[in-house]
């Protein structure tokens, strides 16, 4: 299974958008906001490239997620 995900840092004002086999390895420093997965590792590329390299859809994205990336600092769940 592959992800693709968007973190942000719990240190500093940050987003990252990223493609991997492993989640867990990505949570730390940084909080998991949102994931998509993917079977095809190929698949999975493509969106991280299109969320990367392609302003409206992040955007999109980022606006979709606004309050949860508004709200990190509460508890988590």
């Amino acid at each position: 299974m592959q992800y693709v995900y968007l973190l942000k840092s719990l240190k500093v004002d940050r987003k990252y958008i990223g493609c991997t086999a492993d989640l867990k390895k990505r949570f730390v420093p940084w909080r998991v906001v949102y994931y998509e997965d993917f079977i095809d590792k190929i698949d999975a590329f493509k969106r991280e490239k299109e969320l990367k390299n392609e302003f409206t859809k992040k955007r999109h994205l980022l606006s979709r997620l606004e309050n949860s990336l508004k709200n990190l600092n509460g508890p988590r769940p």
